[in-house]
């Protein structure tokens, strides 16, 4: 199904800086690259997964691609907008159709407002409609995130985590928009309201035909929610394929060993752990080259000396590692 569905964000190039303070006698100011030339795209109707290391860039990425940061370099094009190019106004317009829902759902609720006016509260900036209108809209999407009306005359800190996650849905879902940006929305949920959460999310895409950005560290709820995923490893993109291509058939080196981390429910099934080598590098002054090579069990001198692309290996699978872009150079230093 998604396969025949046309590219709603396209990511182009795109870059993330932060600079901080020039130091005595430091001739630059120092960088951190949280996105470094970042380029994917994310079809209508699916979830697109972005998984890697806490400090990889990937929250810095989904902000930027609903600019909640502006990027450095690079362009994203929403529905072939250029969103960066826009003004204010013309952003504010399209914030009813791009939302987020945030990693801590106590954080992003407004602890004096009742759950009314939290998830009414977008209808009052961006809708003309009627208080009754407004109200009757609040009710439905309440019901649909499993809540009841009652709750409405809550505040956050009655309810539990998992209720307020659900709030933060809801108050995403109201202005029916088309593209959502989910930063690790289930990563502060015990297990089991986990799943339901995830249900709920997975559901209400189906009824909605909703587009999901999703990110998280945790590769049990990428494989159970995602149909395409990407890892990123210092603010680089290093491998993209469908969740089966990934999870089966991982081609980066980093990705083999993030997915041998995977805990297996079954003490007589056994796993090679790839435990990585070296310190991780300082985003600040990160290896020359391809930057996982002071880690990888694959490196060669070559590695250290060229950035490699990221090369179409499979269908929809592409993956930076010079064993694929460039293996008859391996053996050998330019």
């Amino acid at each position: 199904m998604n396969s025949e569905k046309v590219d709603i964000i396209q990511v182009k190039n795109l870059k993330t800086y932060f600079y901080g303070k020039k130091k005595f006698l430091q001739r630059e100011r120092p960088v951190v690259k949280a996105v470094n030339d970042v380029s994917f795209s994310i079809r209508q109707g699916e979830t697109f997964g972005i998984v890697g290391e806490s400090g990889c860039g990937k929250s810095t990425l989904g902000r930027t691609v609903i600019q909640l940061l502006k990027p450095t370099e690079g362009q994203v094009l929403y529905k072939g907008i250029d969103l960066a190019a826009l003004s204010a106004d013309e952003m504010r317009d399209l914030r009813k159709e791009i939302q987020i829902i945030f990693q801590d759902p106590y954080a992003s609720l407004n602890p004096k407002m009742t759950v009314r006016e939290l998830i009414q509260g977008p209808l009052d900036v961006f809708s003309n409609e009627s208080r009754s209108e407004k109200q009757a809209k609040v009710k439905k999407i309440v019901s649909a995130v499993g809540l009841r009306e009652a709750d409405l005359r809550k505040y956050p800190h009655e309810f539990s985590g998992g209720q307020r996650q659900r709030i933060v849905i809801a108050r995403a879902l109201i202005l029916n928009p088309e593209f959502i940006f989910c930063d690790e929305p289930v990563s502060a949920l015990d297990v089991s309201v986990r799943a339901q959460v995830l249900n709920l999310m997975k559901d209400i895409q189906a009824d909605r035909d909703l587009t999901y950005m999703f990110v998280s560290h945790d590769l049990s709820v990428v494989r159970f929610i995602c149909d395409r995923v990407a890892v990123m490893y210092l603010g680089k993109i290093v491998e993209i394929a469908d969740k089966h291509g990934l999870f089966e058939n991982a081609k980066h080196p980093y990705t083999e060993a993030l997915l041998s981390a995977i805990p297996v429910p079954d003490v007589m099934v056994k796993r090679e752990r790839i435990l990585l080598e070296g310190d991780l590098p300082s985003p600040y002054n990160p290896p020359s080259g391809c930057q996982f090579h002071n880690r990888c069990r694959y490196a060669t001198p070559y590695c250290a000396v060229a950035e490699p692309a990221l090369t179409k290996v499979e269908d929809e699978h592409y993956v930076a590692c010079h064993r694929y872009s460039a293996p008859e150079k391996m053996k050998t230093v330019s």
